[in-house]
């Protein structure tokens, strides 16, 4: 499958699209003034232990608390030890102002602060270098047991060696993670990484002696560098940058890292803009639409809240050729492959719950499942199927590292305040008249006037008009009215006069 990435810089933000055979599948954005946090690593201080929670409070320097549970603070191994002694308590391991480096795992959402591990690590184009235990993994995403070995063995020789070139002037030991890209990886390359990344380290130890939290003791890469760092892999064929700065940067920076990097990457110098060229920003308005329609009628709708996302699907104007079992199904199918490429384009977290149209084939219902799984296989993000629930609801959870695009994109609609609805002028009016009762009695005047939107005055005068009569009657009051054309549907004011 070939791959393409584009990297559209602006002095305000960077953004970056993955496209896979002409159609977009991930986009990321990165603001100057709120860069991501996740991968920076910290020196902060307990600034409150809650042992209910088996957790702690951890001031990084930002502008709220982050959070770090205990599963986070012990390595897996101290973890499992402590479960044969019992549970492990929190209050033995961290207490009020201590210090303690710390790494960002999911950056800040809502008005949660950044999720945080103690187990620290850094990461380059090959290789992630683990702080803590000697364990040497290989990515999953190297399916060739072959070459699995092959790479596990080079990297166990060469860690052993580089150990031993450094001698005891530098006793790190720690563990290394194989990443996806180092399929086919030479020595050399190899080497070279597990040198970088311990020399990286032993600067970072430097720091965190003669650091005072709360600081940052080490951050991670812009968005345009973690591209070559992380995105690039052997199905991209070219990365185009639209900014000749930052090719120039990525040039220097491929060079010096991963010279293979550099002959994939093109200077975009055209005076459209490159991400209306591959219609990227067309993208980016439908995923932030509820509501995604398919090629043969249907749609699915898409509901984000702070718990989980929803995502229903519907036969809409569909209605096939055959029977509705089989429209059903073929609607299903379509959806699922629709679903799968959503969640990453739209950078969905957490639960995630799957509304298909209810199918009675058993076979139906397993194609359906299948068609999902396989089209979530090709995520980078880790996704599982818990699978399908007694009321044939699909449950799945993506692992949440960063803001969904809508949450970097879009805030709290001031008129609605994030319900998605506001209440009718038929609402409103019933309102208003119960209110002018209340203002009545609490005060004493000749006159009220009602301040409120035109649709909301228009029902009160025409639809509502004689009920406005008899409660002018009923409280001995003259009722005047006034549109307003700044206030919203739901926002009204009543003056005695």
């Amino acid at each position: 499958m070939s791959q393409e990435l584009l990297v559209n810089i602006t002095p305000m933000e960077t953004r970056v699209a993955l496209v896979e055979n002409g159609v977009p599948q991930e986009i990321f954005i990165e603001r100057n003034n709120k860069r991501g946090l996740v991968g920076n690593i910290y020196k902060g201080k307990v600034v409150r232990v809650l042992p209910g929670m088996q957790a702690a409070f951890i001031d990084i320097g930002e502008a709220r608390t982050a959070f770090l549970h205990i599963d986070d603070l012990l390595p897996r191994k101290t973890k499992l030890n402590a479960m044969d002694t019992g549970e492990p308590d929190i209050r033995k391991l961290l207490h009020d102002g201590q210090q303690i480096a710390v790494q960002v795992i999911k950056d800040p959402v809502g008005t949660k602060g950044a999720r945080l591990s103690a187990q620290l690590s850094v990461a380059s184009h090959y290789l992630v270098y683990m702080v803590e235990g000697k364990h040497l993994g290989v990515s999953q995403r190297i399916e060739s047991d072959e070459e699995r070995e092959r790479l596990k063995l080079m990297l166990s020789t060469i860690v052993d060696e580089v150990i031993a070139e450094e001698g005891a002037k530098s006793p790190l030991s720690g563990g290394y993670i194989l990443r996806t890209a180092a399929d086919g990886a030479e020595e050399a390359e190899l080497r070279n990484t597990v040198r970088f990344l311990r020399r990286l380290w032993q600067d970072i130890l430097q720091r965190k002696i003669s650091a005072k939290a709360p600081c940052c003791l080490y951050e991670d890469l812009p968005l345009y560098k973690r591209v070559l760092r992380d995105m690039v892999g052997t199905e991209v064929e070219k990365i185009s940058v639209d900014s000749r700065e930052v090719y120039d940067k990525l040039t220097h920076f491929g060079n010096k890292f991963n010279p293979d990097m550099v002959r994939l990457l093109e200077h975009y110098p055209g005076e459209r803009p490159l991400f209306y060229m591959y219609a990227i920003e067309e993208e980016i308005a439908k995923a932030l639409q509820r509501k995604v329609m398919l090629k043969s009628g249907g749609h699915i709708v898409f509901d984000q809240t702070e718990a989980m996302s929803t995502i229903d699907v519907n036969t809409g104007a569909f209605v096939g050729h055959r029977n509705l079992e089989e429209t059903i199904y073929k609607t299903n199918l379509e959806a699922a492959v629709v679903i799968a490429r959503q969640m990453r384009i739209r950078n969905l977290g957490g639960i995630i719950i799957i509304d298909f149209i209810d199918m009675h084939s058993v076979e139906h219902r397993r194609q359906v499942l299948r068609a999902l799984e396989k089209a979530l296989a090709r995520d980078p993000v880790r996704t599982t199927i818990s699978g399908v629930t007694e009321l044939g609801l699909v449950q799945t959870t993506r692992k949440r590292t960063s803001q969904s695009l809508g949450q970097i994109l879009c805030e709290e609609c001031p008129t609605c305040f994030g319900r998605g609805y506001v209440k009718s002028a038929e609402s409103m009016s019933y309102e208003i008249l119960r209110d002018i009762l209340r203002v009545a009695r609490a005060y004493e005047c000749d006159s009220l006037r009602v301040l409120a939107s035109a649709p909301v005055i228009e029902r009160l005068t025409d639809e509502d008009s004689s009920q406005v009569a008899d409660l002018e009657l009923f409280i001995n009051c003259s009722i005047q009215f006034r549109v307003e054309s700044l206030y919203a549907l739901e926002q009204f004011d009543i003056i005695p006069v």
